[in-house]
């Protein structure tokens, strides 16, 4: 049974806040390798600002370290999701899945997409290309490729991506999907700080969002900021939908969406 659902998508999570930290100071020693590739000698004020700079990152890693084994302690998701993520990796058919999810980076961030078909067609979020200058795709073992928006959905927040290569890695597309609850599945993506992470989650029912006209699926897993775009995998081995957004939902609390197969498949006629 369907349900009308009016919460907020959630705020900035402590661990994103902790992977802003890191990105800073990754662009920092970047602009600094830059200058002495050009041949800048640093000077003794810069000397300064690049030993506060080691400082920081020091105890940017100590408080990283120790926020790890405060997570540890308490089996906060933020490094459970990581451990689960090593251990389905090592299933052959999770190896497999895993070589068509990609990472989807533009001009302004990063997301997850995944190929339909081994000529190079691409599935993400609408909001990962929104306003896109560049789109760059990177599979896991097949390299860098310059992708193009072929068509997008923001109604439904789909798009489809191209790139030019043949033989690619892909996965299969369900005709249908009709959520089962507790159906346990599995998804792909590159969430926070990581690329290619694998982890598993259950389905529990539709829900309506305020200011959507079609009916979406929650999904109680731990579902990040870069999972956008991840594909929802059956244990069949088919796509059942696309990870794109989380919500606080007054019954189940913090869960994940996903747009079910079933609208990704009303757009796919001009592939057949």
């Amino acid at each position: 049974m369907a349900k009308d659902n009016q919460s907020d998508f959630e705020p900035i999570s402590e661990e994103e806040l902790i992977e802003l930290v890191l990105e800073e100071q990754k662009k920092a020693l970047e602009k600094e390798r830059q200058e002495r590739l050009m041949g800048v000698k640093p000077t003794k004020k810069k000397m300064r600002q690049s030993t506060r700079l080691v400082a920081w990152i020091m105890a940017g890693m100590l408080m990283f370290s120790t926020f790890a084994v405060i997570f540890e302690i308490y089996s906060i998701p933020a490094i459970e999701f990581l451990k689960t993520s090593a251990s389905l990796s090592g299933q052959d058919d999770i190896k497999a899945y895993k070589k068509a999810v990609v990472e989807v980076k533009t001009n302004s961030g990063k997301g997850t997409g995944f190929t339909i078909s081994s000529d190079g067609y691409i599935i993400t979020n609408e909001h990962v290309i929104e306003d896109a200058l560049t789109v760059t795709i990177t599979f896991p073992d097949d390299g860098i490729f310059k992708g193009e928006v072929v068509k997008s959905f923001p109604d439904i927040d789909l798009a489809i991506l191209k790139v030019e290569g043949e033989d690619l890695p892909y996965l299969e597309l369900a005709d249908s999907y009709e959520p089962t609850k507790n159906e346990a599945i599995y998804f792909i993506g590159n969430p926070l700080y990581f690329s290619g992470i694998a982890n598993e989650g259950e389905i529990i029912d539709y829900t309506l969002l305020s200011d959507w006209e079609e009916q979406v699926i929650m999904l109680d897993a731990p579902v990040y900021r870069g999972n956008s775009g991840s594909p929802v995998i059956n244990d069949e081995g088919k796509v059942i939908g696309i990870i794109f957004a989380t919500i606080k939902d007054n019954q189940y609390g913090h869960v994940g969406l996903f747009v079910p197969i079933n609208l990704l498949q009303q757009q796919l006629d001009f592939l057949k």
